[in-house]
């Protein structure tokens, strides 16, 4: 019995073990886990701005296909992060409440399984890579030496989020080249805003674990922004509203083109004004909240990038 197994059932611990995870045989339970496969949260904001490049750029119905393959692509990708994320910080998991049940940590699954594991879900993303224009595969694969980078960010800067930020937004780059065939001004727009917004959706997650992290000597934003988190998480997600906006103008220099935007920025607004930073719960929830966000980005892309028949 792993310690997952012994949590009660009350408990909502980093890693659990419930739903479709848990119809899984046993030992495959702590695999799936140390690839969050059990918090599809991660994969969906991973994959959202790989769908807003190709939307944008006139994809979203003539390359359906390309935004299924981001999707696989965006799960098997994040789970071999986690696994590797996972590798790097074991040591530190063992040492905060919220991340001392997770496999590598428990002692759930081992090192070297673990890195077996972190093999085989790179694979499952390089048959992704070989269905992407050979300009757009180029584009992926240079991601790979910030994602190494970012579990180190953490112990060198106050602000990993923004690192985080440079490596869950690489997709929109991904996907927009893979449509349009160049990085241009729009899809490079894009990706600067889609940054903004995970430093502001991270630093709400990061609200979970200031008193550990700052105990442990773990950076983030959070901390940073101290008692003006609120004003902070604000102002980076007003920040992605203007690159988003900047990008449709180039596009389409149009401002009814930009009321696309609306529903979105409404969701902001309720993410910010319900904020309470002491409140880990609420934080959690307004994080998770970031899925439909990027949602409401994904249906404006596709309202502006779409060539509608008129």
């Amino acid at each position: 019995m792993t310690s997952a197994d012994r949590l009660p059932a009350d408990l909502t611990p980093d890693t659990e073990h419930r739903g479709l995870v848990g119809l899984l045989p046993r030992r495959a339970r702590p695999f799936a886990l140390l690839a969050r496969f059990d918090r599809p949260i991660g994969w969906w904001l991973l994959f959202w701005p790989g769908a807003w490049g190709v939307a944008l750029a006139g994809g979203a119905m003539t390359r359906w296909d390309l935004i299924l393959w981001l999707l696989l692509g965006s799960i098997a990708m994040r789970g071999a992060g986690c696994v590797f994320n996972d590798i790097v910080d074991r040591d530190l998991d063992r040492q905060v409440a919220r991340t001392r049940s997770r496999p590598l940590a428990s002692g759930a699954v081992s090192l070297r399984a673990a890195w077996a594991w972190l093999v085989a879900l790179s694979l499952i993303g390089l048959v992704v890579l070989l269905q992407l224009h050979l300009y757009a595969a180029v584009v992926a694969v240079a991601s790979l030496a910030p994602v190494a980078a970012y579990p180190f960010m953490k112990r060198i800067t106050w602000w990993p989020q923004i690192w985080l930020g440079l490596v869950f937004s690489w997709a929109a780059l991904v996907g927009w080249s893979d449509v349009a065939g160049a990085l241009t001004m729009p899809g490079l727009l894009l990706y600067a805003g889609s940054i903004c917004w995970v430093v502001g959706y991270d630093t709400i997650y990061a609200l979970q674990d200031r008193e550990d992290d700052a105990l442990i000597g773990i950076r983030s934003s959070a901390l940073r922004m101290g008692r003006r988190v609120r004003l902070g998480v604000g102002l980076f997600y007003v920040a992605a509203l203007v690159l988003w906006a900047a990008a449709i103008w180039v596009l389409r220099p149009d401002w009814l083109a930009l009321l696309a935007l609306l529903p979105v920025a409404g969701h902001f607004v309720w993410q910010v004004a319900t904020l309470a930073p002491d409140d880990g719960a609420g934080a959690l929830q307004r994080f998770r909240s970031n899925r439909f966000a990027g949602l409401l980005v994904f249906l404006a892309c596709v309202v502006v990038g779409t060539p509608w028949p008129y």
